[in-house]
Order: structure tokens, then C-alpha cells, then sequence
């Protein structure tokens, strides 16, 4: 049997941030995965982090400089939840001692949309 897919007025409703990201030693997707789970759950706590269906959609490599790394991502969360995953990875300023600032430069309600952040 196979699987209805829900109609658009019975699905979640997602916004998609561009973030940008420096650091100073190289990470993967999955490190960055875990350091925007880690800002959330901190920030927030696990009952709420879980209602922001948070998701890493693209990780872009942009560039390296003698002082950081720079990566940019574009995340999508829940419609409602938008400042407080903004303001969870505002405050995010280390991560397994290396230093990281992440900033929100762009909110969109597409992924193609956001891409004009990057």
C-alpha cells in the first residue's frame, strides 16, 4: 500500500534562514549539525527544540582565510519558531573550544529564495 503525500494545507509550514558561519578549524555538515542542535537545546530545552523541526538543507564552503573559516548554510525551521532559533544561534560563541560566530543574514520561504544570501 502505498503512502498518500499530505496535501500543502496539512503540512508544516517552513521558513528557511541563511546563516552565516566563521570558525577557526575546518567542520563538516555534521559538526554543524550538531553545534545548531547544541545552541537549541541550551537556549531553549529539549521540549521546545523539538517543535522547530530543524534541518540542514545546504552547507557551502566559501572560503579560508589566515584567521577562520568561512562556511555559509541555509536551515529551514517552523514558521512560529523563527526568532528563537535566531536568537539560540546568536548566542552560540564556542564549540568544543573553538571559536564560532554565526550570524542569520537572510529569512526566506523557499529554498531557491534564500540561495540570493549566499
Amino acid at each position: 500500500m502505498r503512502l498518500k503525500v499530505l496535501p500543502p494545507t496539512l503540512r508544516k509550514n517552513s521558513r528557511y534562514l541563511t546563516v552565516d558561519i566563521k570558525i577557526t578549524s575546518p567542520i563538516s555538515k555534521d559538526d554543524l549539525v550538531t553545534i545548531i542542535w547544541d545552541a537549541c537545546i541550551r537556549f531553549k530545552g529539549e521540549c521546545e527544540t523539538s517543535n522547530f523541526y530543524l534541518w540542514v538543507m545546504k552547507f557551502y564552503d566559501l572560503e579560508k582565510t589566515d584567521d577562520y573559516y568561512h562556511y555559509k548554510a541555509i536551515v529551514r525551521c517552523q514558521r512560529g519558531f523563527v526568532e528563537e532559533v535566531r536568537s539560540s544561534l546568536a548566542l552560540v560563541n564556542r564549540h568544543e573550544g573553538r571559536k564560532i560566530s554565526m550570524t542569520v543574514v537572510g529569512l526566506s520561504g523557499t529554498i531557491k529564495s534564500s540561495q540570493k544570501y549566499i
